[in-house]
């Protein structure tokens, strides 16, 4: 699902808004989560998931085009891991 198909969707469900103005809502949801992992924090929507910030390790790596070595250099990155009830729906009702 795209960024545009979401605010459609929305929109629908929230006949009286206009577009633009669930278009504005759901800009500030995804601006509030990225904000707070940058600021190292941690996103919980209950149900849903819960979004954090891992910290990846310096490491060597291999350029697949050439084969030669690169140095990686340490960095953070965002990971997500789904709620009980979003894996019970992706799975069909069955716990994996």
């Amino acid at each position: 699902m795209l960024r545009s198909e979401l605010v459609q969707k929305l929109q629908e469900e929230m006949a009286p808004m206009k577009a633009s103005e669930v278009e504005e809502a759901v800009d500030i949801v995804l601006d509030e989560v990225a904000k707070a992992l940058a600021e190292g924090g941690r996103v919980e929507l209950r149900g849903f998931g819960a979004f954090s910030v891992r910290k990846r390790e310096a490491r060597t790596g291999r350029n697949p085009r050439t084969g030669a070595t690169v140095k990686v250099s340490a960095k953070k990155v965002p990971f997500f891991k789904p709620g009980k009830e979003l894996r019970l729906k992706v799975n069909g009702g069955e716990e994996p």
